[in-house]
């Protein structure tokens, strides 16, 4: 097969090449990427393919492993490995926000510094809280998008700095 006809079967099958990056990772623009990367690495590789063999089949193989690859990686970057000589880190979250004991909050303290909130911060910075997706927030408080994310943006700020006030 020619550079030009593996090209050709290229394009034929990109929806098909879209769609199950979709399902393998449930985003657009993260399936987008993944298209990208596998048409590439498909056209470095052409001298690779064999006539005979499902041309779908191997590009999807390719797809398949790149994205193993991809998540094999990120999950290694998250990995934290504790050196400390008695282990003191090992049981720390490491995403909790907190420098050190000494900087945690109470549960009471932060529910009173959210009710100090501006009303219109407050009640979509709350539903976030409970469980409740922006799109969800928008319909049931009639706003647009973008302001329900911007007021739990400037929700978070404003508790922020509320709360290292508090603090000081």
């Amino acid at each position: 097969m020619n550079s030009m006809q593996f090209q050709e079967k290229i394009l034929g099958i990109q929806d098909n090449m879209f769609n199950f990056a979709m399902m393998l990772t449930g985003n657009r623009d993260d399936a987008s990427d993944l298209l990208q990367d596998t048409t590439l690495k498909a056209l470095d590789n052409r001298e690779k393919y064999i006539d005979n063999i499902n041309f779908k089949g191997w590009i999807l193989t390719i797809m398949r492993n790149i994205f193993i690859n991809q998540y094999r990686k990120y999950i290694r970057s998250q990995t934290i490995i504790d050196q400390t000589e008695d282990l003191y880190h090992l049981n720390l979250s490491q995403d909790s926000g907190f420098d050190s004991p000494d900087g945690a909050y109470t549960i009471k303290e932060i529910n009173n510094v959210i009710n100090r909130l501006n009303e219109d911060l407050k009640m979509p910075f709350s539903m976030f809280l409970i469980g409740y997706r922006y799109n969800e927030i928008a319909e049931k408080l009639l706003l647009p998008l973008g302001t329900v994310k911007s007021r739990i943006f400037f929700a978070r700020q404003e508790l922020q700095k509320m709360l290292k006030d508090m603090h000081a």
